[in-house]
């Protein structure tokens, strides 16, 4: 088995993708007008409107209602890409940090409220 994708369900698919488009770097594939991916080597990053949720189940998820997933993305140094996200990210959680696991860590809130993690392993035993 192996893990593909993490999914948000959005009311606004064209804001969250240009907003993940624009921190991440990476240009979104268009799979439909209702559902897009940032796909990178690791994993890929879906971002679906929630007028497709009838097709899932009524019901089955609602937009900016998560408050216990964080997207976690590695990058090469979260302290020189900081600076150049205060014009896109309006939440941050903190400025970049050291964690005790080992990382350097950046957290923020996308547009939907959804709380992203970038950061970068301290050591070689961090990940």
């Amino acid at each position: 088995m192996d893990f593909s994708a993490t999914r948000i369900m959005t009311d606004d698919v064209k804001v969250l993708v240009s907003f993940y488009e624009q921190v991440t770097g990476i240009e979104a594939s268009w799979l439909h007008e209702l559902f897009a991916e940032i796909r990178t080597g690791s994993g890929t990053l879906a971002i679906a409107s929630t007028a497709t949720v009838p097709l899932l189940g009524e019901g089955v998820a609602e937009a900016r209602a998560n408050r216990s997933v964080t997207l976690d993305f590695r990058v090469d140094d979260v302290d020189a890409l900081y600076p150049s996200l205060r014009d896109t990210v309006e939440v941050f959680v903190n400025e970049p940090t050291d964690m005790p696991w080992g990382n350097r860590s950046l957290l923020f809130r996308d547009p939907d409220g959804n709380l992203v993690n970038f950061f970068t392993p301290l050591g070689a035993a961090a990940c």
